[in-house]
């Protein structure tokens, strides 16, 4: 059974600006191929949504409520509630990840 993937309005908002980073500074071809292969982890998220790792920041303070997959050097991460599949970043995993995920998820 296929889990309906619904981007928040982050994570459209960090899948946008990943594109036009890389349209702008390395080529049009690179954005769209990031682009595919984020496309081909949601359709694999729609088939099996808890194949994904807890996020190891969260780990460490004992939040298992969220999961994540990897497209080098991208970490998408998600929550499943109810059937769906929300994705709520889409971030350059070589970030600050703790300070991120504390402003976006535990606000």
């Amino acid at each position: 059974m296929a889990h309906p993937v619904i981007l928040t309005d982050d994570a459209a908002r960090d899948l946008e600006d990943i594109y036009d980073y890389i349209e702008r500074h390395d080529a049009p071809d690179k954005a769209d191929h990031v682009l595919d292969q984020v496309e081909k982890a949601f359709d694999s998220l729609s088939e099996n949504p808890l194949r994904g790792a807890h996020p190891k920041e969260l780990l460490l303070i004992g939040i298992r409520n969220y999961r994540e997959i990897f497209f080098k050097p991208y970490r998408i991460i998600y929550q499943v509630m109810d059937d769906k599949v929300y994705v709520l970043l889409i971030v350059d995993g070589r970030r600050d990840m703790q300070t991120l995920l504390q402003q976006r998820l535990l606000l």
